[in-house]
């Protein structure tokens, strides 16, 4: 049985935590296969915010790592199929960039693919507060198909740690291209384990 490819995004914004957990949690999942993108504002991110692995532990969570600038890798082209690609998290400068169809690095060029081809897109958009130009560019991304999941953690599971919640609003926007983790608690299950 072939593999179900998913490309995942990593840019500037603050919570890389939650692209990098997107890929631990996709390693557990039988028959997928992940290809990697980070932004060089990403990687920095990553390792300002301490997400506790390496530039290489974090390529190495992923079955293929490109090169954000490299808008020739095989994402890049419509005929690569993907079940599509969760940007985790998304800057505004990316949103951006997918909003307004100007694909100046692989992540805005593999993001527009997906529209294009009529794939799944999850843009995590990670900033608050937000002013009308923001709200305008997610406006014109859901009407060009991608899905605004803003990283906002879900305390009906009462979580303990960050981790849970990282883990709990990963595992959503994961449902949202038919990945069922086991780690997600559903409404009403809550208190009932």
């Amino acid at each position: 049985m072939a593999k179900r490819r998913m490309i995942v995004a990593i840019t500037g914004a603050s919570g890389a935590c939650y692209g990098v957990r997107a890929l631990e949690m996709l390693r557990e999942i039988d028959g997928v296969e992940t290809h990697l993108i980070i932004s060089n504002a990403g990687l920095r991110t990553a390792m300002e915010e301490g997400v506790g692995k390496t530039a290489d532990e974090i390529r190495d969570l992923a079955d293929v790592y490109y090169a954000h600038k490299d808008i020739g890798a095989a994402v890049a082209s419509g005929s690569f199929r993907t079940e599509g690609m969760l940007v985790a998290p998304c800057s505004i400068k990316t949103l951006s960039g997918i909003a307004n169809c100007y694909s100046s690095d692989l992540i805005t060029r593999a993001a527009d693919v997906c529209l294009k081809e009529r794939r799944k897109l999850v843009l995590m958009v990670r900033e608050t507060p937000v002013h009308a130009g923001h709200i305008m560019l997610m406006d014109a991304a859901t009407r060009n198909g991608a899905i605004i999941m803003p990283p906002v953690p879900s305390f009906y599971t009462r979580p303990a740690t960050i981790d849970d919640m990282v883990s709990q609003t990963v595992g959503r926007a994961l449902d949202l291209f038919g990945f069922a983790h086991p780690s997600v608690r559903r409404w009403k299950q809550v208190g009932a384990d």
